[in-house]
């Protein structure tokens, strides 16, 4: 069966052409409904506002003039704290300033026309994250040439710049934003800190190094603390290179003698510190770091570099109050110490730290009775024969060298003592000689007197040096020789229960018809009995008191 004719439109020609007018009406309908489509298309493109960073305030809202008007404008801190802004001509700027760097969202609101509303909603929001800026020294390592001013140049223009000493940053006035800075003439070599803003409504940024070095085609190292400067024993070591490390020292890294527990790291391409651990750098020590290979050694104070395979500097030795502190925290002096607040934490950084900087506290007598010939050799922090005699007990109780001196190694062992809290568990033990006839000597222990007894001292050719002074060798029996006061030499062997305390001057039993007039040749002779119980009491360290 054949098919009738097809057509293009759903209505057939005969229609057409008897309903003219009707299917002209219809396609300008269509025409007017598109025309208007596109026209709404076309305004809400140009009325839509736009929210965007900007070159001077922290972002910009532009709302076109068939855009409608702004409603609210907010800016949040990352912990959701609202930031106060002032808006003129779109830009928003802070009312409190921010950290340079700081991450802020910035919400605004845009209330539409009312023609507009019921195609797109009474209102549009915009969001924004937006961070603020953050200069940057565009190069931190300058080569300068001498009486050339230091001219540091930022990655962007800043409106407020502080530089100093680190720690003592001093504003410098600006004529304007810029991004060159003249520092004016400076030494040879130095390092300086800058911290800038890069608008007015920021704070300034963290502080950022500056080194330079004189001309020359060696490298050369800057050393900060510079080596005439004490070493703190907690303090780092920055090295700093005028050329990339890599370059300078290869893949090998300096060495520290004495070795010192601790790291390198390489900050950045021209810099490495080396941090200690543990208690640091030990006290009143004398430390060195060597390279691989010479190196140009600058320094400010140096108009011309140095080539050396080694820097060297000296750490501060502890405070003799700490010293006396730790000694009688740990039973070594007749005195008891309290902090007067919190005490020093049993950590190696504190213990160290305490000993450059002691706390405040209060020395108390421990026993009330105490010798008021011991009493008088007390001078809380300064050196004293109480603390020296310390000193020695400690160095023996620890097996190291007896000398009386708070060197190093001693040190190191006290704020290690300190940290595991230990004690001596000796009681506190002082002889004292009365040389006025009948001569006499006297221990006292722990706040009691263990033993009076007479004895003998030196005779007038050959007397016992007054004075008080240290027990530096205990041995329980001895041979003693010398020469007379006639030029005659003695040999005695098997004199017990010796205690030297002053070049060959001890005290010990010997034999005698009678105690307590000058005898000796420099001694202080006890009868056997009475030495017995005085030497387990006068170890090494123990004082010894001789008085007319």
């Amino acid at each position: 069966m054949a098919l009738g004719p097809q057509f293009a439109s759903g209505a057939p020609p005969s229609w057409r052409r008897r309903h003219p007018a009707a299917l002209a009406a219809a396609i300008a309908a269509a025409i007017a409904a598109t025309l208007a489509v596109v026209a709404l298309l076309l305004l809400t493109h140009f009325s839509e506002p736009s929210l965007s960073p900007d070159a001077t305030a922290l972002a910009r809202v532009k709302v076109p003039p068939l855009g409608g008007t702004l409603e609210r404008a907010e800016a949040f801190a990352p912990d959701g704290q609202r930031i106060a802004l002032a808006v003129h001509d779109g830009r928003l700027t802070p009312l409190t300033k921010l950290s340079p760097g700081e991450v802020v969202s910035v919400d605004v609101v845009i209330r539409r026309p009312s023609w507009l509303r019921w195609a797109l909603g009474s209102r549009r929001d915009e969001q924004l994250t937006v961070r603020a800026p953050l200069a940057r020294v565009e190069r931190p390592w300058l080569t300068l040439a001498t009486g050339a001013s230091l001219r540091v140049v930022f990655d962007q223009p800043v409106s407020e710049v502080a530089a100093g000493a680190p720690g003592h940053l001093v504003a410098r006035p600006l004529d304007g934003r810029r991004r060159t800075l003249s520092l004016g003439t400076q030494a040879p070599s130095g390092t300086i800190e800058l911290a800038a803003a890069a608008r007015p409504w920021e704070l300034l940024g963290p502080p950022q190094a500056i080194t330079w070095f004189p001309r020359s085609s060696a490298a050369l190292v800057l050393a900060s603390p510079a080596p005439s400067a004490a070493l703190a024993p907690t303090a780092a070591i920055d090295l700093t290179f005028s050329k990339p490390i890599a370059q300078v020292l290869g893949s090998t890294l300096p060495t520290l003698a004495p070795a010192t527990p601790g790291s390198w790291r390489e900050v950045d391409t021209h810099t490495l510190v080396f941090r200690p651990s543990g208690t640091g750098f030990p006290l009143a020590s004398n430390v060195r770091v060597e390279f691989p290979k010479p190196i140009a050694l600058t320094e400010p104070s140096a108009p011309t570099p140095q080539t050396a395979n080694t820097i060297s500097w000296s750490v501060a030795p502890g405070s003799t109050l700490r010293l006396e502190q730790l000694l009688a925290e740990q039973g070594y002096l007749p005195i008891a110490w309290s902090p007067t607040g919190v005490p020093a934490a049993r950590t190696a950084l504190a213990q160290t730290q305490a000993a450059i900087q002691p706390p405040a506290g209060t020395f108390t007598w421990r026993y009330p009775n105490t010798p008021a010939e011991l009493k008088a050799l007390w001078r809380p922090g300064q050196p004293n024969t109480i603390t020296r005699g310390a000193v020695m007990a400690f160095e023996h109780d620890h097996q190291l060298a007896v000398d009386g001196i708070a060197g190093p190694v001693v040190w190191r062992t006290l704020l290690g003592a300190a940290i595991a809290d230990a004690q001596s568990g000796a009681p506190y033990s002082y002889v004292y000689v009365h040389e006025e006839v009948p001569e006499s000597l006297t221990l006292w222990s722990a706040g009691r007197v263990i033993v009076h007894s007479p004895g003998n001292t030196g005779i007038p050719e050959s007397p016992t040096k007054p004075g008080t002074f240290a027990v530096f060798e205990h041995v329980p029996v001895g041979t003693m020789s010398g020469t007379n006061p006639d030029g005659t030499h003695y040999h005695d062997p098997g004199i017990r229960y010796i205690s030297y305390f002053n070049g060959g001057d001890a005290i010990h039993e010997f034999p005698r018809a009678s105690y307590g007039t000058p005898q000796s040749l420099g001694c202080v002779e006890l009868p056997l009995a009475d030495a017995a119980k005085v030497w387990p009491y006068t170890p090494i360290g123990t004082l010894v008191t001789i008085e007319k």
